[in-house]
């Protein structure tokens, strides 16, 4: 049964990276349309987590969390505009966007 299970993992590991290695190399080939794209969609994440967050009140929790959005976003942001390695800063978006969703989906629930 456990291995079945560690059978299943490997596998979805090899999925998950696949689609990493094929999207970090459409962003490579692509740098500066990319890197475009990411500011103005992980902006729009940014922001409306924030606003989520202060939906809730302004309590030091929130502003905690507000801290962490902003200090998360101006990372990816900056490791952009500061011309960092390219694959910094595409991971750098990854973390920003799913830190983003995930503080929308914990001030909603």
């Amino acid at each position: 049964m456990l291995l079945r299970c560690g059978c299943k993992f490997v596998v979805l590991k090899h999925i998950i990276m696949t689609l990493y290695n094929n999207t970090f190399e459409k962003f490579n080939q692509n740098f500066i349309g990319s890197a475009t794209l990411s500011i103005l969609v992980q902006s729009c994440f940014g922001g409306a987590a924030a606003m989520s967050v202060l939906a809730n009140g302004t309590s030091l929790i929130q502003m905690i969390q507000l801290t962490a959005i902003v200090f998360i976003c101006m990372i990816a942001n900056t490791s952009i505009l500061a011309q960092m390695k390219h694959k910094f800063i595409f991971n750098s978006v990854i973390i920003s966007i799913i830190s983003s969703i995930f503080f929308i989906i914990l001030n909603h629930l």
